[in-house]
């Protein structure tokens, strides 16, 4: 696939780590790897089975929404998958150990990785790489080191350069280039938030889109990822069932509602929703609308209740069919690395 969601893939190699500071400016260098790459989470787990790395799509999701210090295993098995050479692979190696080494313990601690293991005294050389992976390392538990809800400045290089990303990929909505955390409302109920729901009226049994009450236990995180100019793929990352794409369904009992799934894809038309600015700018309400059909995301009958289903139908300007987007530091933690089907 020559493009990925619209944007062209950038001539030359992709860039280098170097000079990322944090661990949260690390895992964002490594999303922009992902985005140059071209690859789905899907065929990025396929290239690392490839190279006998064991990498499912959900736990490369679940990293890359976080703002903590990746695993050396991941990072090199990750970084192979995205089609660098040993000698690259071996610099994002270099540059995580770099990191890693600055995070020292408090006073007259030991100083130690992000993921528990010592580094070496000042001046000490990097140690040698590690054996490829052969089974998955736990990735669940890391607090978050740095939150960074509103961006990063600069892409770790001259924005000039032709491999620099765009500022702002959607227009009225300082997320990052990359993708941000968020939370969807209804502007009629801002108290709510566009988060997993059921079909009230009972003919569909699987989850769906609805407004709730915001921050409720169990519910999944959403991440906005950038795929295309105003366009992005809206992923739910949930405690339980991992990560998920918001995907308009076109038949059957559950036509016009909103489902997560699990088999999330770039070119998925049906999980592409482009992001529209509307009224004054001291408003901040965006227009949603699905890609595979230009119609407008809006609440079931222009209900106000708490559990009304998100669907897409004809844009009308009513007001059910405002959304405030908020966006917000990253969670604490992460969604289960586990595979699944629909929730």
């Amino acid at each position: 696939m020559s493009q990925r969601g619209g944007f062209a893939k950038p001539p030359g190699k992709p860039s280098q780590p170097e000079h990322a500071r944090t661990p949260a400016e690390f895992t964002e260098a490594l999303r922009a790897l992902r985005l140059r790459s071209g690859l789905t989470y899907r065929q990025l787990e396929d290239q690392a089975g490839a190279h006998a790395d064991p990498l499912p799509a959900s736990t490369i999701a679940s990293t890359l929404g976080r703002t903590t210090l990746p695993r050396e295993r991941f990072v090199e098995a990750f970084t192979r998958a995205c089609g660098l050479d040993e000698e690259e692979v071996g610099a994002w190696l270099e540059a995580r150990h770099r990191i890693a080494t600055r995070l020292s313990a408090p006073d007259g601690e030991e100083a130690g990785h992000a993921d528990g293991t010592p580094v070496p005294a000042p001046g000490a050389s990097a140690p040698p790489r590690t054996q490829r992976w052969r089974r998955l390392a736990g990735l669940l538990g890391a607090a978050c080191v740095v939150a960074a809800a509103f961006g990063f400045g600069s892409w770790f290089h001259d924005a000039s350069t032709p491999d620099a990303l765009p500022a702002m990929p959607v227009t009225g909505l300082r997320m990052l280039a990359v993708g941000s955390w968020a939370r969807i409302h209804p502007a009629r109920t801002p108290e709510l938030c566009l988060t997993e729901g059921r079909d009230r009226t009972g003919r569909y049994r699987t989850a769906v889109a609805a407004q709730r009450l915001c921050g409720e236990a169990g519910l999944p995180q959403v991440y906005l990822e950038p795929v295309a100019e105003n366009t992005v793929q809206i992923q739910w990352h949930h405690p339980k069932y991992g990560i998920g794409c918001l995907t308009v369904l076109s038949k059957g009992a559950a036509r016009n509602l909103l489902e997560p799934r699990d088999d999330c894809a770039d070119d998925n038309q049906a999980q592409r929703f482009r992001i529209e600015s509307i009224g004054p700018r001291a408003t901040a309400r965006f227009l949603i609308r699905p890609a595979v059909t230009g119609q407008c995301l809006s609440l079931r009958d222009q209900d106000t209740e708490e559990g009304t289903e998100i669907v897409q139908g004809r844009c009308s300007g009513a007001g059910d069919q405002d959304f405030l987007i908020e966006l917000i530091p990253p969670p604490h933690t992460a969604a289960a690395p586990k595979k699944t089907g629909t929730t």
